[in-house]
């Protein structure tokens, strides 16, 4: 027997300002910006998370105190994108990353005009939690400058991955090459890629739903553990966001040169590359989905809002049955993209 379909309002009576509220935000007008709001909050919670550990570890090398080490921002990066998915991802699909975005647009369909708001609010949400960090951290910071200025090191350490500047704005390691970070970056992030797209394979037996946002968070905890160092970006928008706040607090001097151009855009051909890779030599059709994943799409599918535009889609069906000769009956109208479900969604 099927199972019933359960709605939160089914079994939760929430008090009525909310419930009117929820019957306008999740008009097709409005839930865009419920969705932008999500990729907002959760690139602010994955960004505010990492980023406040890089701070610890900058100013403590500056200060010669022990205050975070890299195991700790590779875990607290990683918490960070568990607290996005956890929190957000139900809202807008997840993405959090502009080069996300972007690989579902070629690959999945994704409606490129909400792609762009997407990434408007990815790089929003990254700007907005550099901005919290550096107010809450600034005692500090001009602390750890007046240091480096009475040690004579603070124009040559100012707009390096050592000093203040370093921990907002993405910059060259003294003594890096292009080349080298760009190949450090290009290949780290194509394997990135790989295990994305793996994880929100449908087939993959063993990386059930629930464990899709573990396996992501793990692999982006140990590009940070093994290739940080050398330099690397791995999210455009945090990038693009903390390199913004480094040009407001700045100047122009934190603009960054020709890497602020790999830091930025390296990861979106990258992922597109890893994706290709996962869907030519990986994905299979004929693997049989299991009941984890046909459960979890089911569950994104049986949205109130989706089955009302289901419903509607029947009606006019029906309708064109009455109106129009048999021949035409099998030609009936799929649901808009708008009102899929965001991000991963199966059709099933």
């Amino acid at each position: 027997m099927e199972a019933p379909v359960v709605h939160l309002r089914d079994i939760q009576t929430r008090s009525r300002i909310f419930t009117i509220w929820e019957k306008q935000r999740n008009k097709k007008e409005v839930h865009w910006f419920m969705e932008m709001f999500a990729e907002t909050l959760g690139v602010f919670f994955y960004v505010y998370a990492g980023l406040s550990s890089v701070t610890g570890f900058v100013v403590g090398n500056i200060l010669k105190q022990q205050l975070s080490s890299m195991m700790q921002i590779g875990l607290a990066y990683s918490f960070g994108i568990l607290f996005a998915i956890g929190v957000c991802g139900a809202t807008s699909g997840g993405h959090f990353n502009p080069c996300i975005t972007i690989s579902f647009v070629v690959f999945r369909g994704f409606p490129p005009s909400k792609a762009a708001r997407y990434i408007f609010a990815q790089i929003l949400g990254a700007y907005l939690a550099c901005l919290v960090i550096y107010t809450e951290w600034k005692v500090l910071l001009v602390d750890c400058e007046a240091i480096l200025e009475q040690a004579g090191q603070l124009d040559a350490l100012q707009f390096t991955p050592n000093g203040p500047a370093g921990i907002f704005g993405l910059y060259l390691l003294p003594g890096q090459t292009l080349p080298r970070v760009f190949l450090n970056e290009f290949v780290t992030d194509t394997l990135i890629g790989l295990v994305l797209f793996a994880a929100i394979d449908p087939t993959n037996a063993l990386v059930p739903p629930v464990m899709a946002s573990v396996l992501v968070a793990l692999a982006y905890a140990v590009a940070i553990w093994g290739f940080a160092t050398p330099g690397i970006a791995l999210n455009s928008a945090r990038d693009i966001g903390g390199r913004m706040l480094a040009l407001t607090i700045w100047g122009r001097k934190a603009a960054g040169g020709k890497y602020a151009a790999i830091a930025a855009l390296t990861n979106i051909p990258a992922t597109l590359l890893g994706a290709f890779l996962y869907e030519i030599f990986l994905t299979d059709s004929d693997r049989v989905v299991p009941p984890a994943s046909l459960e979890y799409g089911n569950t994104l599918m049986n949205h109130r809002r989706l089955r009302k535009a289901q419903e509607k889609v029947r009606r006019q069906s029906r309708q064109s049955i009455i109106e129009f000769p048999p021949n035409t009956m099998e030609m009936q109208p799929p649901v808009a993209k708008e009102n899929k479900p965001n991000g991963v969604h199966y059709e099933l």
